[in-house]
This record gives C-alpha cells, sequence and structure tokens, in this order.
C-alpha cells in the first residue's frame, strides 16, 4: 500500500526485479488508476501487469501472482482470504485506516489460515494514530509498548509452570509432526495434554482463561516476531507448532464463554509493526465491559472524560493536532472552514439522493468523493491555500475527507 502512483511504480519495478534475482518463484501485480508518467514514459497497470484490470482480482487469486502494489485501490470492499500481509507506506487515517487494515481481517480454515498468521508492517502511520482510528469500533482499547522479546520467555515460563505438557511430549510430537506421520500418531500427544487441562490438573475457570489466553499471546506474538527478525532459539518454534494444535482442545466452561472466545478470535492488532517508528509495536483490545454512543466520534469507554466535550470540537481538534502544527489560522477560523465545507456538502444537489439515502456502501463512499471533489472544486478561489495541499498530498487530501465525513455525522 502506497502513498502515490509513482512510489507504487517505483516499489513495482524493484520487487520484480527481486523476483528476477530469485528466479522468479511468482510475481507481483500493480494496481493503480489512470495513466502516469515517470521518467518521461508513461505507464498503466494493464501494460505493465500485461493483463486487463478487470483481471486483477482473478490473477491475485492465482499461485502464479502473490504480492500486489496498490495506490489507492483495493483498499475497501476487497475480499481474498490468501491474504495473510500487508506492507503499509501511506497516510492512513480514520475509517479507511479501520477498512484498509481490514482487508486482512479474516481467517481460512480450508486454506490453513488462522488469525494469529495475519500480519501487518506499517513504514509511515504512528501508533497514536491508528489506536485512535479503531478506537471508536471497539469497547476500549489499550496501547503497549514495543514488544520485548522477553516477553517469549516469560509466556513460556508460564506456560510450562502449570504443567499441561512435558516438554519430551512436545519434542516427540515436533518429530512426528515434520516426519510427516499419520495424524492418528499426532492426536494422543495433543489428547494427553489437553485432558491435563480440561480435567486432570483441576484449573479453575479463571486459570483455564489465563492460559489460554498466554498460550494464543506466545503463538501470536512469536509468528508475529519470526516474521521479520531471525531467531535460533528452537524451542519457541517448537512451542508455537505444539500449541496451534493445543489450543483448540483446550476447553474453558464459564459464563462469559461467547464473551471470551470473541476476545480469543478477534482482530489482533498484536500483529501491527510500526518499523520507522517502534519495531512490532501492539495494539491491544480491552476485554473490559462498557457503554459507546456511536454518533461520539472519540469515545473515552473505560478511560472515560470528567469534562463533556463537543464533539464537533474533538474532530477539529484531532485534525488539527496532525495536519495544521504552525498554521497561522485561529481555532475558531479552522473550525468555520470545516463547517462552510461539510454545510457546502450538504447543499449538493446529490448529497441526499446518492450519499446519505444510498444504502450500498460502495457506491455511497464514491458518491461522497465525487461530491467532496466538486465542493472543493467550487472553493478554489477562497480556499486557494486548502486547496492546494489536498490537490498535493493524497494523504491529507484522505484525512480531510475523513474528518468532513465525520463532522456530517456528528
Amino acid at each position: 500500500m502506497t502513498q502515490d502512483i509513482q512510489t507504487a511504480i517505483l516499489y513495482y519495478f524493484a520487487i520484480t526485479k527481486k523476483l528476477q534475482d530469485m528466479g522468479n518463484p511468482f510475481k507481483a501485480i500493480i494496481a493503480f488508476s489512470g495513466k502516469k508518467e515517470l521518467k518521461g514514459v508513461e505507464y498503466t497497470e494493464d501494460e505493465l501487469n500485461g493483463f486487463a484490470s478487470k483481471d486483477i482480482s482473478e490473477k491475485f487469486d492465482s499461485d502464479a501472482y502473490r504480492l500486489l502494489v496498490v495506490a489507492n485501490k483495493f483498499l475497501t470492499g476487497f475480499d481474498q482470504p490468501k491474504l495473510t500481509a500487508m506492507y503499509v507506506d501511506k497516510k492512513l487515517q480514520g475509517v479507511l485506516a479501520v477498512q484498509a487494515l481490514s482487508r486482512l481481517n479474516r481467517s481460512a480454515n480450508k486454506l490453513g489460515k488462522k488469525t494469529e498468521d495475519l500480519f501487518v508492517l506499517d513504514f509511515f502511520n504512528k501508533i497514536e494514530d491508528i489506536k485512535a482510528s479503531f478506537d471508536p469500533f471497539y469497547t476500549a482499547t489499550t496501547l503497549s509498548e514495543a514488544t520485548d522479546v522477553n516477553v517469549l520467555h516469560e509466556l513460556k515460563d508460564a506456560l510450562d509452570d502449570v504443567g499441561v505438557y512435558e516438554w519430551e511430549e512436545v519434542e516427540d510430537f515436533i518429530k512426528k509432526y515434520f516426519d510427516g506421520v499419520d495424524a492418528g500418531e499426532l492426536s494422543p500427544i495433543i489428547d494427553t495434554a489437553s485432558e491435563r487441562f480440561n480435567t486432570s490438573l483441576e484449573l479453575e475457570d479463571e486459570e483455564k482463561a489465563d492460559y489460554k489466553i498466554k498460550a494464543k499471546q506466545f503463538v501470536k506474538i512469536y509468528g508475529q516476531m519470526a516474521s521479520i527478525m531471525p531467531y535460533e532459539i528452537v524451542n519457541w518454534e517448537k512451542l508455537f507448532w505444539f500449541l496451534k494444535f493445543l489450543i483448540p482442545k483446550l476447553i474453558i466452561k464459564d459464563k462469559n464463554q461467547d464473551l471470551l472466545d470473541e476476545l480469543l478470535n478477534s482482530v489482533d492488532l498484536s500483529t501491527y509493526g510500526l518499523e520507522r517508528v517502534k519495531l512490532n509495536a501492539s495494539v491491544g483490545l480491552d476485554e473490559s465491559e462498557t457503554q459507546l454512543d456511536p454518533q461520539n466520534p472519540n469515545p473515552r469507554g473505560v478511560h472515560g472524560a470528567d469534562e463533556e466535550k463537543d464533539p464537533l470540537d474533538e474532530i477539529i481538534n484531532s485534525f488539527n493536532e496532525r495536519w495544521f502544527q504552525g498554521w497561522d489560522a485561529t481555532p475558531e477560523e479552522q473550525r468555520v472552514r470545516f463547517i462552510n465545507m461539510a454545510q457546502k456538502m450538504k447543499e449538493h444537489p446529490d448529497f441526499q439522493s446518492k450519499y446519505v439515502d444510498n444504502p450500498d456502501t460502495h457506491t455511497r463512499d464514491l458518491a461522497y468523493v465525487k461530491i467532496f471533489d466538486e465542493v472543493m472544486n467550487q472553493q478554489r478561489r477562497s480556499e486557494l491555500e486548502l486547496y492546494k495541499m489536498i490537490s498535493q498530498d493524497d494523504a491529507f487530501k484522505s484525512a480531510m475527507q475523513d474528518t468532513v465525513k465525520r463532522i456530517l455525522s456528528a
């Protein structure tokens, strides 16, 4: 996911060359709209890919193509269950961040793909921005520091101490598994460990829940860390594979079972890595129950504030903190700009019919962008500075569109 078309083309050329050097084990696809001239040469995605744009989804589903380089395409509505990793070099904010990252948000049992296999490496966005984008859509969110490799040591020690498995069983399972023995020889090993957890050890429900969460944390964190850093701690690799088979057989009988399973199997933002700011930072979800007002763009949840704030002020302040540092306009002048923009969009002849009353999400979003562009074009003389920023910076434009949309919904 790249910042613009030029960047996408450069990435595509670099990746293609690297694949050629590796003997072309598979190919990459590029996706962008229209034409782009680069160093005197005009490019289209059809010419670069060697097939029509309409065939991209079908081609990407084949074994021959495993990488998709995109510039402002396939960020929403794209459904490819094989997709497991995303590399982000683009400003993401608000609903766009949630929609884009959620392209990975699914498991695929038939493909052997689990939620802990998902991986995002972000070269552009700050942890705080991603957290702020997801805040309105979850009960509450908490943000941890960059993952310390010692966390895996601590998790393994905690899991070992409970006595659900003996290390000899882990060794035996791994040897047989990688020797390709029949499943009938592997199941008894897993069943022995799961029987201890479920019955013999007489663990309390809270202890079981704690153990299962730690087991899932180990699998997810190790799976992510191993994707970006080479490790030579063989026992971590062995336990990783053993737990992947054991976890589904760990039974927790609890009145809040449905909530717990939802927590354990939810979108795992601990697989969100930020390369430029922090390596492998995790964005965790708080399991505490809370009530949120869906109309509030910045719900506090369990982190509630003592003082009521104007939602419009919070929306505008959030935007200004990120984009207008050092801008000489006063807060009130900035507020007027946004309110005026939102009002102009409401007055657009297509606003009600093609946006507000449109039940189709895809065409509704397209209509919103079209209305925004037309209104901004009409306002370019009175808002020349803003118009230039929107025209020259796709990331700024996307953030502006999202902010106005939030104002319209407030």
